[in-house]
């Protein structure tokens, strides 16, 4: 029999645990029979609050564990129950495996991580677990993430956009921390109420520590952050000015394409598509290039255009700021 540390390393437990034996359960699977340590203190499975023995439970019970290559494995221990002074008769806490889980630490962590690197339909058939285990698993590492550490603590720098699923028939309102780049919040649907819901979690006081935030140049986004953000910047994300700029951009080329060849530009060079050859006069040429300095000039406007109700500069810097009644104009550094 391989060494204790050796089984401990392959089934992903601690010194916590005690593994008593290894053995295949004649379906092909492995089963590791453990039990916590017995100085450790019998504890509440939901809070770890400590509290005196309730009964047996209903005997024992299995949790998966990471497979051994393409072999399933399985913990396998006794379930007994505490009496919690809040919570009643509940399951003991084990030092394998979540409360209410069916599922090792370990497992349920690589699952999670998996899943924000893979489909969901991939990971169903590689970890061979169910479709609705998927959302239970994510349901519990988040929730003991979230214990453990606070996703809106130190929120200086925020963004706040909407996401389509379901082809674009249903939305998602999110933020996400630009110091760290994670997703720290997300509701459904794209309305005030959503985002309200948002800032009423994130507290009055927090709210006053967010100094910047970006999003599109959608007004009930900019209402709400007005509204509870008072020393917040509101200016607009690298994704949309890219979008606008380039569909602006589009426009004018057009227009330029349009008036060149008004101007007598001839077809293009055999093998040259897009490279027209000018054969101009001079007094053309002027002509041409004073109507190409006009479009270019015109790109600006033709941003603003495209959202009526907002204030765009096109700063020394190349970026375009979105600066709505009642905020200063910055660019995204």
């Amino acid at each position: 029999m391989l060494g204790v540390n050796v089984w401990r390393g392959m089934l992903g437990v601690d010194r916590a645990t005690v593994i008593e034996s290894v053995e295949e359960d004649g379906e092909g699977s492995l089963v590791a029979r453990v039990r916590p340590r017995r100085d450790s203190k019998r504890r509440c499975g939901r809070c770890g609050v400590r509290a005196a023995g309730y009964d047996r439970g209903e005997g024992r019970r299995r949790w998966r564990a990471l497979d051994l290559g393409t072999v399933k494995c399985y913990l396998e221990a006794e379930a007994p129950r505490v009496e919690c002074p809040e919570h009643g008769p509940t399951v003991a806490q084990v030092p394998w495996a979540r409360h209410d889980a069916g599922h090792t630490f370990a497992f349920d962590d690589q699952a999670a991580w998996l899943v924000t690197h893979t489909a969901k339909s991939t990971l169903c058939e590689l970890m061979r677990i169910a479709w609705r285990t998927v959302g239970a698993i994510i349901d519990r590492v988040v929730a003991d993430g979230r214990a453990a550490h606070d996703p809106f603590d130190g929120l200086v720098r925020i963004g706040l956009d909407e996401i389509s699923y379901k082809k674009g028939h249903r939305y998602l309102t999110i933020a996400v921390d630009h110091d760290s780049g994670r997703l720290i919040w997300a509701a459904v649907g794209k309305t005030k109420q959503a985002l309200e819901e948002f800032f009423d979690q994130l507290g009055e006081e927090r709210c006053k520590q967010i100094r910047l935030v970006s999003a599109d140049a959608a007004e009930w986004i900019a209402e709400v952050v007005h509204e509870r953000c008072v020393n917040a910047t509101l200016c607009t994300d690298g994704f949309h000015v890219v979008q606008w700029a380039t569909d602006a951009l589009d426009e004018v080329r057009r227009e330029v394409w349009n008036t060149a060849r008004q101007a007598g530009m001839k077809t293009a060079r055999p093998g040259a598509q897009g490279r027209p050859l000018l054969a101009l006069d001079e007094r053309r040429r002027r002509g041409l290039g004073a109507a190409i300095a006009d479009q270019s000039e015109r790109v600006p406007r033709l941003v603003e255009a495209r959202r009526p109700g907002a204030t765009f500069g096109f700063l020394a810097q190349r970026r375009w700021v979105f600066e709505p009644a009642g905020f200063r104009s910055s660019s995204l550094r």
